[in-house]
């Protein structure tokens, strides 16, 4: 039961961490990685799965953005979304492999919403993005 908690907090962390609430999903499997108690392939699927869904809340969100855009808590500012979208139309889709890195990745998720991504295209690119990145934190901390 322990280790489902584990797991659960892992993936929740890393959900979180995908949308634009702040939140550390590297650190977390750093963490889990270096006790040496939990294998590390699932590790890093539960925090693959859990940045990608958490990607695809902002996927929806862009999707519906001009439901959301004037309300106080909404998470973006208009520069941001604008140099977001600016960046999506240059690079297209394929500027979706860059949807871990800090400051830009959740932005880019975003814009793929506002310009109509089709989902199925979005879930793939940002899912390969996202594992990519957890291997590689994953080979580092080992």
């Amino acid at each position: 039961m322990e280790e489902l908690g584990i797991y659960g907090g892992l993936f929740l962390l890393s959900f979180l961490a995908a949308t634009f609430l702040p939140a550390q999903s590297e650190l977390g499997l750093i963490g889990l990685v270096l006790t040496g108690d939990y294998s590390v392939l699932w590790l890093i699927i539960v925090a693959s799965i859990g940045n990608t869904l958490g990607s695809a809340v902002n996927w929806l969100l862009g999707r519906f953005i001009d439901r959301f855009s004037d309300r106080k808590w909404f998470p973006i500012t208009p520069t941001q979304m604008d140099r977001a979208c600016g960046w999506y139309r240059k690079y297209g889709q394929w500027s979706l492999l860059l949807s871990w890195a800090p400051f830009i990745g959740d932005p880019l998720t975003l814009a793929a919403g506002v310009l109509r991504e089709p989902f199925g295209r979005f879930l793939l690119l940002v899912a390969i993005a996202k594992t990519g990145r957890y291997i590689v934190v994953a080979a580092l901390t080992i």
